[in-house]
């Protein structure tokens, strides 16, 4: 990874430079690599090539993680990108949706912008009908949001760049502020406990298969695209 292309990726998540900050202090530190991952109907994503991870100047290890959460990003996007398309949601809901769905794209776009030939393609959904209904809507959104805070928080000590880990953490933050907002607009408590657990990839990526949402074929339906505005 360039200098240049990373600064671009740190500018994305880094709005009041406090990331950057932290960049600059920051020390690499060696960590066990991890494995590649599968979603079930999404199909077999490819990670990158250790020789073109460190030609790009990440390590594998750190290639696979921000590839899992570009896929994790990628769910999150698809979903408020149909909600609003769908033109069901109402008041603050709608509001919600087309924030949220603008800083999920805007998340989607740092890590493209990062990761360049190395990320994974983004798989198709279908969300089911629950972007088209206000309670499902909601529901799904507590589920996903909270899903993101804990898988965030479960890779993010793995990572091997302290500056990529720096910016992961800017993302975690957003995710939990998503969370708390869902939740509030839902009706039940925005933050549960003092302490959250974070969660392993095999949970998460069981919940997520479970959900049945990435398919073979896209089946998005909706009257306009929304621009980008993150």
């Amino acid at each position: 990874m360039s200098t240049e292309s990373f600064d671009r990726f740190l500018t994305a998540v880094d709005r009041d430079g406090a990331l950057a900050e932290t960049r600059a202090r920051a020390e690499t530190t060696t960590r066990r690599g991890l494995l590649g991952w599968t979603l079930a109907g999404a199909g077999t994503l490819v990670l990158a090539r250790t020789a073109d991870a460190r030609a790009a100047g990440l390590s594998a290890s750190d290639v696979d993680i921000l590839n899992y959460a570009l896929v994790l990003e990628y769910l999150q996007s698809s979903f408020y990108t149909e909600a609003e398309r769908s033109g069901a949601l109402t008041g603050k809901t709608a509001t919600a949706a087309r924030v949220v769905g603008a800083t999920e794209r805007a998340h989607v776009k740092a890590f493209l912008d990062l990761l360049k030939s190395q990320a994974v393609k983004r798989p198709t959904f279908d969300f089911q009908g629950t972007t088209e209904q206000q309670r499902p809507f909601l529901k799904t959104a507590v589920a996903l949001e909270d899903l993101a805070v804990a898988a965030y928080k479960g890779q993010a000590p793995k990572l091997k760049s302290n500056a990529v880990l720096a910016a992961a953490v800017g993302i975690h933050s957003v995710e939990a502020r998503h969370a708390a907002w869902m939740r509030a607009l839902f009706g039940i408590t925005p933050a549960v406990n003092a302490f959250d657990k974070p969660a392993s990839r095999s949970s998460v990526n069981g919940i997520v298969t479970s959900t049945h949402f990435i398919v073979a074929k896209p089946k998005m339906r909706g009257r306009g695209k929304p621009s980008f505005t993150g």
